[in-house]
């Protein structure tokens, strides 16, 4: 497979991709919209462009500089307007400079890229959900094989297992912002699968949502992501009469499950402090502002200080309602801090229910409850599952991640 692989952000996940295929001779080429690279003009500045923090995170292994092209411009603009407050050009698809008008302009770019190209052959594209439809049209003109990864699962499943939150918590239905997306937004996620040859998706939760696809799919292939670098400082214990510290990182939304965290943990102050982490939605929602007001809340980190604090915790608590994976899981693993989670996300993958970490069922503030009083009464047993958790993540580098991603395309056939 020759492959040109292409995503507007570049995250975690996608830089292990773009090296897995690299170092497995299947990639031609590396699109997004930013890219640093170490030692060029753009590394020499990060630094100092505070203003653009956002940049800083955009870097990448210089072995893909060779074959890697960006078209900036939309991101960059969205950028600056975040960070201007300009909210009006990131209004929810129909601003200009929304993240939907940067994926769609950058699949464009780089459909058009597609129809003018020459040089060495193609023989596969690889895109990820709402960057990929005008992309995977011309690669299908030019016989290309599309390759298609889900990163969160398909949302006619979402908008069944979430509708019942929004009639069950009204006060938390303004977080549930998937609702807010048009027909036509959702006729493009619909298409982009239908013109897959084949998906790729992170959990066996993901796989499982595509059964709701009103049609037939192309093969799945499930390949769990990586983790980070383990932390490998002493191990931490839970001294006596210390609170248990808590820890939750995500967006503030019912889809990631927080309303049953605070529920869960009332009356619990005297034994348990919670920490926050993460952006609200931007929709008012009076019952969010005041279950933070009682808790500590961080709006927001570095994802090195996000491992940092994760160090200083002891367990995570992951309940979300609907995850691709939550990337989270492994982050808190990684350091050593093991994860409460449900089996709506990666958490089945990965973690061992009562040994390096728990899964509790989706939605259930009781469930959640009762481990978290389980472990209130035995706290050694949060600090050998935080060593079996940083064990399991020792075994699987975003590396491997990385190799079993090419292994997979590699069996992918090509038409004659």
């Amino acid at each position: 497979m020759n492959l040109l692989l292409s995503h507007p952000t570049g995250n975690a996940n996608v830089r292990a991709a773009a090296m897995g295929l690299l170092n497995g001779t299947q990639l031609a080429e590396f699109h997004t919209t930013i890219a640093i690279f170490e030692g060029d003009i753009l590394d020499s500045l990060r630094e100092f462009v505070s203003s653009l923090s956002e940049i800083r995170r955009r870097q990448f292994d210089k072995s893909l500089k060779s074959i890697t092209y960006t078209w900036p411009w939309h991101e960059l603009a969205r950028l600056v307007a975040s960070k201007a407050g300009w909210s009006t050009l990131l209004t929810h698809e129909t601003g200009r400079f929304s993240i939907d008008q940067v994926y769609q302009q950058f699949d464009y770019q780089i459909a058009n890229w597609i129809n003018r190209r020459t040089g060495p052959t193609l023989t596969g594209v690889y895109a990820y959900e709402d960057g990929a439809l005008e992309t995977f049209q011309a690669a299908k003109k030019r016989g290309l094989v599309c390759l298609y990864d889900l990163p969160i699962g398909y949302w006619r499943a979402a908008r069944r297992l979430l509708e019942t939150e929004q009639i069950q918590r009204p006060d938390w239905a303004n977080t549930l912002t998937g609702f807010r997306d048009s027909t036509e937004k959702l006729a493009r996620k619909d298409k982009e699968l239908s013109l897959a040859d084949h998906i790729l998706v992170a959990s066996t939760f993901t796989a499982q949502t595509l059964s709701e696809y009103p049609g037939s799919l192309a093969p799945v292939s499930v390949i769990p992501y990586g983790f980070p670098t383990v932390n490998t400082k002493a191990n931490r214990t839970i001294p006596q009469g210390r609170r248990l510290r808590m820890l939750f990182v995500g967006g503030l939304s019912q889809r990631k499950g927080i309303a049953n965290l605070f529920a869960a943990v009332a009356g619990l102050e005297k034994w348990v402090e919670l920490t926050v982490v993460g952006q609200k939605t931007g929709v008012a929602c009076p019952a969010l502002d005041y279950a933070l007001s009682q808790h500590h809340w961080i709006p927001s980190l570095s994802h090195d200080r996000i491992l940092a604090l994760m160090q200083t915790q002891d367990i995570l608590v992951f309940p979300s309602l609907f995850e691709g994976f939550g990337l989270v899981i492994t982050e808190a693993m990684s350091q050593g801090t093991p994860v409460i989670t449900t089996e709506r996300t990666a958490g089945p993958d990965l973690i061992t229910d009562g040994n390096n970490g728990w899964i509790i069922e989706a939605g259930s503030t009781q469930a959640l409850r009762q481990i978290l009083d389980i472990l209130l009464q035995n706290p050694r047993t949060i600090v050998a599952a935080g060593k079996a958790a940083r064990e399991t993540a020792r075994l699987r580098p975003w590396e491997i991640y990385g190799k079993e991603l090419a292994c997979q395309v590699a069996e992918i056939s090509i038409p004659a």
